[in-house]
């Protein structure tokens, strides 16, 4: 089963996924399995010269629709039936791409941004799409989320990135509070858009933004970057699953109630389109 993936790598999705159809889940566990190619091929423990080759030979069976690989053949078939503009896939070609270095640094906001759109706010829009979201300020939303949650994941491995020469923010608990305080933001502005996503998928989403979003309540609780460092991979225990889900119930409520979609996070968005042409992609 193509969730067999999801269900080994992504604990907080997957516990999400069961609120969704049968044919949404096929179609987010083909894309979740084409980005954890992705990044499996640059996490791996080849050398960067082997990685390289490795990524472009799937970047150019991607882009000449090799068939014969069965990830790729679901994903195209994800892009041609959903409307998926291609540039968004290219978008996370090049975040990943970002990541084949010998060391990887990041200085400054905007590229923090452009790194968190590539490698999450892309996944963001094309899940939007397989969820049949129409709306346009809707999808700048699902960037919100995406980038939100990439900051949960900067946040969470910290320790794992430093290993792999990777430093997207500096190895102290006053920078991983940070930009857990920025992730909540995003959190915060993604959620209006939520309500466009046909109900039949909204609550998977609910489920997912609340149960990632306390991951960062969880690093918090680390105090200091001692207990950080001896913490290991930080993860929602199963009862906060359960309490966040049942949360869930009031967001899928008030979003009801909501008629218009006004995107209040223009902000960073204006920072992206420096680099980023969002309208092209949505």
């Amino acid at each position: 089963m193509k969730s067999n993936l999801l269900k080994k790598h992504a604990k907080s999705f997957y516990w999400a996924s069961f609120f969704l159809s049968s044919n949404t889940l096929e179609k987010c566990s083909s894309l979740y399995n084409f980005c954890r190619t992705l990044d499996d091929i640059v996490d791996s423990d080849n050398n960067l010269g082997v990685k390289r080759e490795i990524f472009l030979k799937f970047k150019n069976d991607f882009e000449n629709k090799n068939l014969n690989n069965q990830i790729i053949k679901d994903m195209w078939s994800i892009i041609d039936s959903e409307n998926i503009s291609k540039r968004i896939v290219l978008d996370l070609f090049d975040g990943v791409e970002t990541d084949l270095k010998e060391k990887v640094e990041i200085n400054s906001k905007k590229d923090l941004l452009v790194y968190s759109y590539r490698v999450a706010g892309t996944v963001g829009l094309m899940m939007s799409k397989i969820m049949k979201v129409k709306d346009k300020e809707a999808f700048k939303g699902a960037i919100d989320l995406g980038i939100a949650m990439q900051f949960t994941n900067i946040a969470r491995d910290v320790c794992e990135d430093k290993a792999r020469n990777r430093q997207y923010i500096k190895h102290d608990f006053s920078s991983i509070r940070a930009i857990i305080n920025d992730s909540q933001a995003f959190y915060e502005k993604s959620f209006r858009s939520i309500s466009s996503i046909p109900v039949n998928s909204r609550f998977s989403v609910i489920v997912a933004r609340r149960v990632y979003r306390k991951i960062g309540d969880y690093i918090i609780k680390q105090k200091n970057i001692d207990n950080y460092n001896k913490a290991g991979k930080i993860y929602v225990p199963a009862f906060e699953k359960v309490i966040q889900t049942l949360l869930s119930f009031i967001d899928f409520f008030e979003l009801l109630f909501i008629k218009k979609l006004d995107h209040e996070n223009q902000e960073n968005h204006n920072i992206l389109e420096q680099e980023i042409n969002l309208n092209e992609r949505i």
